[in-house]
């Protein structure tokens, strides 16, 4: 992929992003629950199960041993240790420290995507799938949807999270909504709409929900810029009063309250919270389709930029990670930080861990991955 020019690297990603949302993939077998004496393959067998996974790309990386055909969207290490992927099509996979499985839920389809898991106050992991709202207590899996009066008109939900005082909001196909435990209660919106929006799935869909310190909710729209609502009272955030982007793809607040935006045709942007720095139209950073906005331990603010690899900002500079330093490819769908201080990537290839210098395959360290 590092040998595409930017042509090739455009008309690729319109090929896989109109692949990922139509969900098309090849069918493979059934998945068996692994355990850590399984790592005992030897090299040949590993190589010859490569061979077998029917995956959209060479899974050059481990890719959970063969559980993922295309890539991990999202990742969470819950308050007891156990890691949890939320898949692009093949559900949700566990490890709790001594067996990795893929979970299976009723009723749930297997090949659901998997697009945020979060973490309650009591333990309880949720996760934001494209059959619903899904919630694992430590002991079972329970699923709510549009029984539950989830709108729209399909279950995929995108934006999900869980504010200070306990509350959790949903963003689906059909809008924002507040759940409270057993039901969907519609949180609207206001009707303000940007000059010739250009809506990827729905004008209703907010794709990203975050929190700030000071207990404002910015909610991440489909082609509509952002809206920030605190105690009743909401701003617009768009193109014209300094937004890099009105296609927002994701959101994050660092550690000292600055707010970083992604966006699929702007690249990234910093806001003070009284000015928009772009570093992309600056021409500090490159690559206009930037997400996957992730601070570490040490408050390095990473995130990627399609067919450019991974940035990593330690507040004065950026250093640029390409497949020179060990990426499998320069598409990286997803970033994540355990309990051990490890950096996490999930790539089109495989996963992969950052060992301070460069990338290597995430069995090298975690071996239970292969």
């Amino acid at each position: 992929m590092t040998d595409m020019n930017c042509k090739t690297i455009f008309e690729a990603n319109k090929l896989l992003l109109v692949l990922l949302l139509f969900q098309v993939s090849a069918c493979t077998g059934q998945v068996k629950e692994k355990s850590i004496s399984d790592n005992t393959k030897n090299e040949a067998s590993k190589e010859l199960l490569a061979k077998k996974q029917n995956t959209i790309f060479p899974q050059i990386h481990t890719n959970l041993n063969g559980m993922v055909r295309q890539f991990v969207r999202t990742f969470h290490q819950d308050s007891k240790g156990n890691y949890w992927f939320g898949t692009n099509g093949d559900g949700i996979i566990c490890y709790d420290g001594q067996t990795l499985e893929k979970i299976t839920i009723a009723d749930v389809s297997p090949r659901i995507r998997v697009l945020e898991i979060k973490e309650d106050q009591a333990g309880n992991v949720w996760f934001g799938t494209s059959d619903g709202l899904i919630k694992y207590d430590g002991t079972e899996f329970r699923t709510f949807s549009k029984k539950e009066g989830l709108p729209g008109e399909n279950e995929e939900i995108w934006g999900l999270t869980i504010d200070k005082n306990g509350l959790i909001w949903v963003g689906s196909i059909g809008g924002v909504s507040h759940f409270d435990g057993e039901k969907f209660i519609p949180f609207s919106l206001p009707d303000s709409m940007v000059e010739n929006p250009e809506h990827k799935l729905s004008d209703k869909l907010v794709k990203k929900i975050i929190e700030d310190k000071r207990g404002t909710i910015w909610l991440v729209t489909d082609g509509n810029g952002i809206f920030k609502y605190n105690k009743g009272e909401f701003a617009h955030l768009t193109t014209k009063n300094g937004l890099t982007d009105n296609n927002t793809a994701d959101i994050l607040e660092d550690s000292q309250g600055n707010i970083w935006i992604g966006t699929y045709y702007g690249g990234a942007s910093k806001f003070d919270g009284k000015t928009f720095t772009n570093f992309t139209k600056d021409g500090i950073i490159e690559g206009k389709e930037t997400y996957n906005f992730y601070e570490d331990s040490k408050g390095n603010i990473w995130f990627t930029a399609e067919g450019y690899g991974v940035y990593r900002y330690d507040g004065v500079n950026f250093t640029h990670y390409t497949t020179k330093n060990g990426l499998t490819t320069n598409v990286v769908q997803s970033i994540f930080e355990d309990n051990k201080g490890q950096l996490w990537f999930g790539t089109w290839q495989g996963l992969c861990i950052f060992d301070g210098e460069k990338f290597v395959n995430a069995n090298e360290i975690e071996t239970w991955t292969n």
